[in-house]
């Protein structure tokens, strides 16, 4: 009974998020509601102290995994607010970009920046400079609409042959499933995935852009704290790589070293304090993704994700890892693929790499179903869950062609494998 309800209660968070326009209700607010009252209601039907034991373990497991994603975004957005504001990254886009460019090699260029840029940054970070490159262009709302489309399927498919591009693909190396180099098979996979997306979105599109350059004055400081932030993100794959330290904390000593070295230059002043720019980071964001972990770790609590392990039951393992793709978009996919890891489901190596195209690919088919689409969500102004709807058609068969393509590399081309 008790789980009934609480599904209920993901579910009507779910539908909160789909009908904010209706409903005029931030979506921050609807899964904080609802992801707190949920676990209060998991402690109040706890019937022994034991089970108040287990529910206060699952919450501070749930607690600690949002905390380290709350921290690695406070660094990462701090940096992208600084480097936006003072202009940094407008000047980038006037040293590459010519002064005309036609919409369908604009859209082509920023395919390949954000594609490029996830396969060496985290996923948020380059979906953070990605999105701040497009709003720069000044482009109107529904061409806008397209880019951020494009950014968010792009920068989830870049990181996905890699264990520092994706958590997912990481879990999945890390259980024995693929080696670094099977991974590195889905390198073209994805990238001609991405290229189909762009076609299919580029229909319709004419004319040319006219880039507006305006030169933003910048001062040395700029430049070194540029330097720092791009440190910090090869610090960020290398120290995880060797020595398994958390993103997030390479990120908060990157922030700690920009807020000392602004101090030391004699920049840190009370006209323009450093530490400042943590205010400019959108918050709401933030609180969301409390609010959907939260419903996602009571989900994971109450074991309501292992029921979709009954679809390799049904189906075979092709069908079903296209699926469990589709069905992240719902759900978060790190969970997920936990569930999927303990179960120890019997799979080739090409079926496992499906998986992790799959689960790495298939959030970017609802704009809730990854970090990369919630923080665009927040990022791009009228950007809502029903006005990225109207591009799943495209998603879809952008996501469906990707596959189709992993499944004949992983099963026709790579060596030893077939």
């Amino acid at each position: 009974m008790i789980d009934t309800i609480l599904i209920t209660l993901a579910a009507l968070a779910l539908l909160g998020v789909m009908f904010e326009e209706v409903l005029h209700i931030n979506k921050a607010k609807i899964t904080l509601f609802f992801g707190t009252l949920a676990w209060m209601i998991l402690f109040i039907s706890a019937d022994s102290p034991a089970s108040t034991d287990a529910v206060n373990e699952g919450l501070l497991h749930n607690i600690t995994e949002i905390s380290t994603l709350w921290l690695f975004l406070v660094a990462a957005m701090t940096f992208v607010a600084y480097l936006n504001r003072k202009g940094l990254i407008a000047n980038m886009l006037n040293l590459v970009m010519p002064t005309n460019i036609s919409l369908k090699k604009l859209m082509l260029i920023t395919a390949l920046f954000s594609f490029c840029f996830s396969s060496l940054a985290d996923n948020i970070t380059a979906t953070l400079v990605s999105i701040a490159m497009v709003l720069s262009l000044g482009l109107p709302f529904n061409q806008t609409m397209r880019f951020a489309v494009l950014v968010v399927f792009a920068v989830n498919s870049g990181g996905v042959s890699l264990i520092t591009g994706d958590v997912t693909t990481l879990m999945i190396f890390m259980q024995k499933k693929v080696t670094i180099t099977q991974l590195f098979w889905l390198l073209v996979p994805a990238f001609l995935a991405v290229m189909v997306l762009t076609g299919l979105l580029s229909i319709g599109m004419s004319g040319k852009v006219k880039i507006r350059k305006t030169t933003y004055a910048t001062n040395t400081i700029d430049y070194v704290i540029a330097g720092i932030f791009l440190s910090t993100i090869i610090a960020t794959l290398i120290l995880n790589v060797l020595y398994a330290i958390p993103p997030m904390l390479t990120f908060l000593a990157g922030m700690a070293i920009m807020f000392l070295v602004a101090n030391h230059m004699g920049e840190d002043d009370d006209q323009d304090p450093i530490m400042d720019y943590i205010r400019y980071i959108e918050f709401d964001t933030l609180l969301f993704f409390l609010g959907v972990l939260l419903l996602v770790g009571m989900l994971e609590h109450i074991e309501a994700l292992h029921s979709l392990l009954y679809l390799y039951q049904v189906f075979p393992p092709l069908v079903a890892n296209y699926v469990m793709g589709a069905t992240s978009a719902l759900i978060d996919n790190v969970p997920l693929t936990a569930a999927l890891l303990k179960a120890n489901i019997g799979m080739s190596v090409s079926e496992w790499m499906l998986l992790t195209y799959a689960v790495g690919v298939g959030g970017s088919l609802l704009i809730i179903g990854s970090a990369a689409g919630i923080v665009t969500m927040s990022k791009v102004k009228g950007l809502s869950f029903a006005r990225y709807g109207k591009y799943f058609l495209l998603l879809l068969i952008a996501y469906s062609v990707g596959y189709a393509l992993v499944y004949g590399v992983a099963t026709y081309v790579m060596p030893g494998v077939a």
